[in-house]
């Protein structure tokens, strides 16, 4: 039985989980708090405790290792964990996924960014992820070590969508003219990191996004219709007097390519629209 190593156990990390599971994968993730822990030994994935190095080095020899956690200000707290406990492994994983962002593109003015575009990060945090990128490529250079990166837009699936959003009357919807932003739905995820364990590449990068980016307006009045709700009423951006962190990610104005992950994984999102992937969530799928 392979075994995978998931470091946070997260919404994507455990979403995973279960499509590895029911693939046959014996699973493991790092946990920090005791209910998740407990949930996790519910789900059939055995837990461990990022903090404790002993416990690392002495799980058994992992096939795959998925890295999900933010970095912080020292940098990327799975790298920081897991390179000594790959070190001194019996044997190294054959594949390793970091999860970061297309917030390291920046801005393009609502052009396409693709891999191979330039790097400029204009946050704290996707700096921060560009940074960890650099270093798992590294450490991947250094060691031998197979690992890929998968850049990742905004994440949705149950619990988790407009849906949940435009119910509960949490929307504000903005309206700012030629404004796109790239989704992707977490099943999706989940296909495209089982598509590159199957076809691992060492220095892959890997933009995993739907086909279709689209204005945050007309998601959440697709949501409302399929609720049978009215539309949220338009804010115009201007007016809408939002907190700095929420005016810089409205300040990235982006399309963002998977043409590469299609052409090198064969994948296929399952959800190439967030109209598809919306009707599937309300559905229960």
């Amino acid at each position: 039985m392979p075994r995978l190593l998931i470091f946070g156990f997260g919404f994507t990390g455990q979403v995973f989980a279960r499509r590895m599971k029911a693939d046959g994968w014996d699973v493991w993730a790092t946990v920090r708090d005791p209910a998740t822990a407990e949930a996790a030994r519910a789900a059939g994935v055995t837990p461990l405790d990022p903090t404790d190095q002993a416990a690392l080095v002495a799980a058994p020899p992992m096939d795959a290792i998925l890295v999900t956690a933010p970095p912080n200000e020292r940098g990327c707290p799975g790298l920081e964990a897991l390179v000594p406990a790959i070190a001194r492994s019996r044997a190294f994983p054959d594949w390793i996924g970091y999860l970061s962002t297309t917030g390291v593109y920046g801005d393009r003015e609502g052009g396409w960014a693709f891999e191979t575009s330039r790097i400029a990060p204009r946050s704290v945090e996707a700096g921060r992820r560009a940074a960890a990128e650099r270093d798992w490529l590294e450490v991947g250079r250094g060691m031998g070590l197979t690992v890929q990166i998968f850049r990742l837009p905004g994440i949705y699936g149950p619990g988790r969508s407009a849906l949940d959003r435009v119910a509960e009357g949490q929307v504000r919807n903005i309206l700012k003219p030629g404004q796109v932003f790239s989704r992707i739905h977490v099943d999706d995820i989940a296909a495209a990191l089982a598509a590159s364990i199957a076809r691992p590449r060492a220095g892959g990068i890997y933009n995993i996004c739907d086909d279709e980016p689209a204005p945050t307006h007309e998601v959440n009045a697709f949501a409302a219709e399929l609720l049978g709700l009215r539309p949220p009423p338009l804010i115009p951006y201007d007016e809408a007097g939002m907190p700095a962190p929420a005016r810089r990610f409205w300040a990235e104005n982006k399309r963002v390519s998977n043409a590469r992950a299609k052409a090198e994984l064969g994948w296929r999102p399952r959800y190439p629209t967030y109209r598809e992937g919306l009707v599937a969530i309300l559905q229960g799928h």
